[in-house]
C-alpha cells in the first residue's frame, strides 16, 4: 500500500548515523525492505532528551529480516518472533527489528498478530500519538497519526479509540499516567483520564513485575505528583500498589527534592507514597516483587535512629549517618522530613540531610587482630570487645587520637579478661 503518511523535516541524531545501525538499515535494503526507526529514538530526539535504545520497524517479515541479517554477517535472533520480533545485533549492539503488524486478538495482557505493509496500520496499533513518530535512515520523519503536534504540546493520547488501545494491553492504563508524568504538560487528556478510570479493574490481570516497572518509571518523572493525584482520585493508584496512599506526602517529598537539587529516587519516593504502618515495606516488596536490595532501601522508612531528627546534635547525626550508611541516612531524613510537613525552606532540614555532603563517616579504625594481639582467644569475646570499641568510639564522635583508640581498647579487653 502506498505511504501517504505526512513527512516533516529530517531527524539530526548522532546515533542516526552509527555504523551498527548502518549496517542494519544495509542488511534489510538488500531485500527491498522498507526499515525505519520507531518510537522513544525519535521522540526523544525531537525534544532533546536521551535515547536510551533504538526501536526498529521493517516491512520484511521476521524469517526475510533475519536471512537479510545473517547473510550480512550480523547476529539474529527470535526474541520475540511471535510478535514479528528479531534482535538483530550489529558491531555487539543489539537492536529489536519487528515486522508491521496489526493486532488480530487481544484479551487485555496478550495480542495475536498479523504482518502487513501498511505504516498507518502499524502506526495505529500503537499506544500513543507520540510514540507512533517514525525516521527512514536519511532521518526523514513520518507522523502518520499527529504524534507530532501533540509533542509539540506536551499533550499525551491514545491512538484512536482510547477504550480499545486499553483494551488490548490493561498495562497501558499506567502507561498512560506514566507518559504524561514524563513527557506531558500537567494535564491529563479527558478522554483518556475516563477510559482509565472506566476500565481500571484491568489492572488486578496484570503481573507485578510489569507494574512495579510502570509505577517506579512514574515515580521518578517531573510531573509525578500533580499526575498521582489525579490517579489517586480515580483510584487507580491504589488499584496498582493495592494499599494505603499518601499523595500528599509524595508531593512533599517531591517538593523537599527539589529544593535540595536531589536526582528523584522512585524507591524513596515508592516509601513516601505508600510505607505509612510498620509492616507496609514488607507488603509492597511482596506485591511489587522488589529486588531485595530495594525491599531493604524501602525499609529505612522506620530507620529509628535518634539523628535523622534534625533536632538533635549533629554528633548524634554523625552516628546515624555512620550506622546507616549515607545513602540510607539521606533517605530515611528525606522521608522523615516529608512526614514532619516542615516545609522545603527548612534550614534544620537542609542541614541534616546534607550531612553525607560535608561529613564522610571514617572507618573503624581496629580490627579483630588487635584484640586477639592483646591476648583475646579466637571465638565470641573478640566480637564483643569490638562491638563495645565501636560503641565507645561512636558515643565520644570518632575520635582519631590513635594513643587513645589503643588505651581503650587495652581495657576493654583486659575487661573481657577479668
Amino acid at each position: 500500500m502506498m505511504d501517504t503518511a505526512i513527512k516533516w523535516p529530517r531527524v539530526n541524531a548522532d546515533w542516526l548515523h552509527a555504523p551498527a545501525l548502518e549496517k542494519v538499515f544495509a542488511a534489510l535494503a538488500k531485500g527491498g525492505a522498507t526499515t525505519r526507526v520507531v518510537g522513544g529514538a525519535v521522540r526523544n530526539t525531537l525534544i532533546d532528551r536521551p535515547v536510551t535504545e533504538i526501536d526498529i520497524a521493517t516491512t520484511a517479515l521476521p524469517d526475510e529480516t533475519a536471512r537479510l541479517a545473517r547473510a550480512a554477517g550480523l547476529g539474529a535472533h527470535p526474541t520475540g518472533i511471535d510478535h514479528g520480533t528479531i534482535t538483530v545485533v550489529a558491531d555487539g549492539q543489539p537492536y529489536e527489528v519487528t515486522t508491521l503488524r496489526r493486532d488480530v486478538e487481544t484479551d487485555g495482557r496478550h495480542a495475536v498478530v498479523a504482518f502487513t505493509g501498511d505504516w498507518k496500520e502499524d502506526a495505529s496499533r500503537r499506544d500513543f500519538t507520540i510514540n507512533a513518530l517514525y525516521c527512514d535512515p536519511d532521518g526523514t520523519l513520518y507522523d502518520p497519526v499527529g504524534g507530532l503536534d501533540d509533542l509539540r504540546k506536551r499533550h499525551v493520547r491514545f491512538i484512536g479509540d482510547a477504550k480499545q488501545r486499553i483494551r488490548e494491553d490493561f498495562l497501558r492504563i499506567l502507561r498512560f499516567f506514566r507518559f504524561s508524568a514524563q513527557y506531558g504538560n500537567g494535564q491529563i487528556d479527558p478522554t483518556g483520564l475516563a477510559a482509565a478510570e472506566e476500565l481500571k479493574d484491568g489492572i488486578i490481570l496484570l503481573s507485578a513485575e510489569r507494574v512495579r516497572a510502570e509505577m517506579l518509571k512514574l515515580l521518578a518523572a517531573p510531573n509525578a505528583p500533580e499526575v498521582l493525584a489525579v490517579m489517586y482520585k480515580a483510584g487507580i493508584v491504589q488499584l496498582a500498589i493495592r494499599t494505603l496512599i499518601e499523595p500528599d506526602r509524595f508531593a512533599r517529598l517531591s517538593a523537599i527534592e527539589t529544593a535540595l537539587g536531589e536526582t528523584p529516587d522512585p524507591i524513596t519516593r515508592l516509601a513516601a507514597l505508600a510505607v505509612i504502618h510498620p509492616g507496609d515495606e514488607t507488603f509492597l516488596a511482596e506485591q511489587l516483587k522488589l529486588s531485595n536490595a530495594e525491599a531493604s532501601r524501602i525499609a529505612t522508612v522506620f530507620a529509628s535512629e535518634p539523628g535523622i531528627d534534625p533536632e538533635t546534635s549533629e554528633a548524634v547525626g554523625r552516628a546515624a549517618l555512620y550506622k546507616l550508611g549515607p545513602e540510607n541516612f539521606k533517605r530515611a531524613v528525606l522521608l522523615a522530613w516529608a512526614r514532619s510537613e516542615a516545609p522545603p525552606s527548612s534550614q534544620n532540614w537542609r542541614a541534616r540531610a546534607l550531612l553525607p555532603d560535608r561529613w564522610t563517616a571514617p572507618k573503624l579504625p581496629v580490627s579483630g587482630s588487635d584484640v586477639i594481639a592483646l591476648g583475646i582467644a579466637p571465638g565470641p569475646a573478640i566480637g564483643n570487645v569490638l562491638q563495645a570499641f565501636e560503641n565507645w568510639w561512636i558515643g565520644n564522635n570518632f575520635p582519631s587520637d590513635a594513643e587513645l583508640q589503643r588505651n581503650v581498647l587495652k581495657d576493654l579487653a583486659a575487661k573481657s579478661l577479668a
